[in-house]
């Protein structure tokens, strides 16, 4: 039902896009159901420039799309039904718990009002902030601009207005803060967020929050690092900037592949082993329980913490005065194979049809399942089957890790046991 109900969004604002007051010239089909799913997908990709292609219409439509899909359908519809006085039954619950990615039916009602009150704060101070760059330069125009750049950082949606990103203002100061800080809050997980608002102590905080808070700090780090040393030099990237410039650049390149889908300097220029940093950046992606994609921070938590449990010889994982059992490193373990097996099979299928792009191409295919919105250039350049691929890459990432984590928060008795077995590994 989940995934249908994105799919319904899709279809829906495919039709939409597609209509002549939404675009100007002509648009597509697929061009719109493509624009259509990156937008409820959260990514970001995109055939045509979004501000010149689509009007004002248009771009109204997948500002409310990218909404509608990073904070969730189901968020939604919870907030209609409690608009309307109409109690939200356990069949409504059970669906809300897979599209917020919950183990238990329990205080569903408050996380969405947490959600929606973060979200809608986050997005309203960000507009009023980025007015202050947009509005000087575009005028009336600019409140809009302000507007839809704050919707579509908070969910990490990476869809601007301007044909090259956010590049034109590589070394303001004002969008290099407020744009970052809104896909962070919006990447870092509802949970975190209200978790931190409530207790406010390092010491009182949930594994969880921990856990998020301490990963992303070190990504952030590592890729604002990371891109700093590779590409400092680099005539296509930083090379040609000032020292000042080169910082802020490196600042908002480490941190946007976390799902977030801007850019200050040209993806394309960049080195192959950047290229490299970069991908493995967005196919960590976010937090649970957030407007980000990617197989989430704890995923990669867990599975560091499982190999160092292995290598010490321990049955179970120790992070911050607490333990993990076997179950949580099953569940990532699964988590983790079949994201690999989606992402190498869709790097296959459309390297069939496109020759001597194959890095590229891996970087269109993991900026798609992450949900990041990131392109080197190949969006443009696919054909009808390497579109149909892409479109089907962001649609598994959006929904796929949430109908998977249905399954994995299931729990069943086997009925048979067999006897132990052995098998050498490694």
């Amino acid at each position: 039902m989940l995934a249908l109900a994105y799919l319904g969004f899709i279809v829906a604002g495919a039709v939409l896009l597609w209509l002549p007051v939404s675009h100007h010239g002509t648009v597509t089909l697929n061009e719109a159901v493509f624009t259509s799913t990156s937008a409820v997908t959260v990514t970001g990709l995109i055939l045509s420039d979004t501000g010149a292609t689509f009007t004002g219409f248009g771009q109204g439509v997948i500002a409310l799309l990218i909404q509608l899909g990073g904070l969730g359908l189901m968020t939604f519809a919870v907030l209609v039904l409690s608009a309307l006085g109409i109690p939200v039954g356990m069949p409504q619950r059970l669906i809300l718990r897979e599209d917020l990615n919950q183990t238990s039916v329990s205080n569903l009602t408050v996380l969405v009002r947490i959600i929606l009150i973060v979200a809608l704060t986050c997005e309203a101070l960000g507009a009023l902030l980025l007015g202050f760059v947009f509005v000087p330069e575009y005028g009336w125009n600019g409140v809009w601009q302000a507007v839809f750049h704050a919707v579509s950082a908070f969910n990490n949606a990476g869809f601007a207005l301007h044909p090259d990103s956010l590049s034109h203002w590589v070394g303001n100061p004002l969008v290099n803060l407020v744009i970052p800080a809104l896909f962070i809050l919006g990447g870092i997980g509802f949970i975190v967020v209200g978790d931190l608002y409530q207790k406010r102590r390092w010491r009182t905080l949930t594994l969880h929050s921990k856990l998020m808070i301490a990963g992303t700090a070190v990504l952030i780090v590592w890729g604002t690092l990371g891109f700093a040393v590779l590409e400092w030099t680099n005539p296509a990237t930083l090379g040609p900037l000032e020292t000042g410039t080169k910082l802020w650049a490196s600042w908002f390149q480490g941190v946007t592949p976390r799902t977030a889908g801007f850019n200050t300097v040209d993806i394309g220029g960049m080195h192959d082993s950047t290229t490299l940093l970069t991908m493995t950046l967005m196919l960590v992606g976010g937090g649970s329980t957030s407007t980000a994609g990617g197989i989430k921070v704890t995923t990669l938590c867990v599975l560091l913490l499982a190999t160092i449990a292995f290598f010490r010889r321990r049955s179970t994982l120790h992070a911050f005065g607490r333990s993990l059992g076997l179950n949580e490193v099953m569940k990532v373990l699964a988590l983790s194979m079949v994201s690999v097996l989606l992402l190498m099979s869709a790097i296959f299928l459309v390297s069939i049809s496109h020759d001597g792009e194959f890095l590229d191409l891996a970087f269109e295919a993991v900026s798609a399942f992450g949900t990041v919105g990131l392109s080197r250039g190949a969006t443009g350049d696919l054909d009808g089957f390497g579109q149909a691929v892409i479109i089907a890459v962001m649609f598994v990432g959006r929904v796929g890790p949430l109908t998977l984590g249905f399954f994995l928060a299931t729990h069943g008795t086997p009925r048979v046991r067999y006897p132990a077995g052995q098998i050498y590994l490694g």
